[in-house]
């Protein structure tokens, strides 16, 4: 199958482009700038930026399939606008075309009336890529991506390394259902495969759910060095997000919309997607193990 990976220089997009070439399909990519995309053997790289629908004109020549994976948090202003931007683009241009499917990759946790800015725009994006499109979508849903290269996964790890006792908001009592990078891998792989999630959505966690807290205390224990966590109220998650801001090196435009979200438990309610895409869910810990080892090397 021929297959267009958009956001292929990001976090997931890295990890997903090399399974889908290991599965025997025909991988493109697209990027902003193919300078600075170092591309693995047997990619084809396009140059092209959903913010200008005019750099999309044949994108979709002979595309079968597509992963929707970009958005606009790291630059900061008003994300939501952009993103909502770039899949109305993406929608356009593919229009007319022969691509029959896209995965996209969204955030568990986005129904509800009370949102953070961050969820209600991946689920703006969703619906855009799902009503407006002559394509069928499939989505996916996921929430803290463990993983070498996820900004979640970092303000953890360094709350953990930096801060052995930690004050903490009453939001690290939320619970979340964590998964390793190589499972959300294998789900979007897997549903090309798959032919009957088209046009679907599926909620894809890890084996366990977990506080926030039990998180940060596991994940140090894995480091060597359990931090002692004191939750108190008067921590909202404005407030915690400047904290973050001095504690961590996570861009405050990636951090601060992340840490709006946490008011939001984010655990998996259904397990449809795994009677129809196998995968051995990962443990946390080793999940974690994989993560600082990756980002050791």
């Amino acid at each position: 199958m021929r297959v267009l990976v958009t956001g292929a220089t990001g976090f997931v997009g890295g990890n997903l482009v090399p399974a889908l070439l290991a599965e025997g399909h025909e991988v493109v990519a697209l990027v902003r700038d193919r300078d600075g995309y170092d591309a693995p053997e047997g990619v084809e790289v396009v140059e092209a930026d959903l913010l200008e629908r005019e750099s999309l004109e044949e994108i979709f020549e002979d595309i079968d399939a597509a992963y929707y994976l970009v958005h606009s948090m790291q630059t900061g202003g008003d994300f939501a606008e952009r993103d909502r931007l770039a899949a109305r683009n993406f929608v356009d241009a593919a229009s007319g075309s022969d691509l029959k499917r896209v995965v996209y990759l969204g955030g568990l946790g986005e129904t509800g009336d009370v949102l953070s800015e961050h969820l209600k725009s991946r689920r703006e994006v969703e619906t855009i890529l799902a009503e407006e499109a002559t394509f069928e979508l499939t989505t996916l849903r996921a929430a803290i991506v463990v993983g070498d290269g996820s900004a979640s996964f970092q303000m953890i790890r360094e709350l953990v390394e930096k801060l052995p006792v930690m004050v903490a908001p009453k939001w690290v009592h939320n619970e979340c259902q964590p998964i390793a990078i190589s499972d959300v891998v294998a789900y979007l792989v897997g549903v090309l495969d798959a032919p009957e999630t088209a046009g679907q959505t599926y909620e894809i966690g890890g084996p366990e759910v977990l506080t926030y807290a039990e998180m940060m205390r596991r994940t140090g224990r894995v480091m060597g060095e359990e931090p002692t966590i004191v939750s108190v109220p008067v921590l909202t998650p404005n407030l915690s997000a400047y904290w973050v801001d001095l504690v961590t090196d996570v861009p405050k435009s990636i951090a601060h919309p992340l840490i709006s979200g946490l008011k939001n438990p984010v655990v998996a309610d259904d397990d449809a997607i795994r009677t129809l895409v196998d995968v051995e869910l990962t443990p946390f810990d080793e999940a974690v193990e994989r993560a600082l080892s990756e980002q050791n090397e």
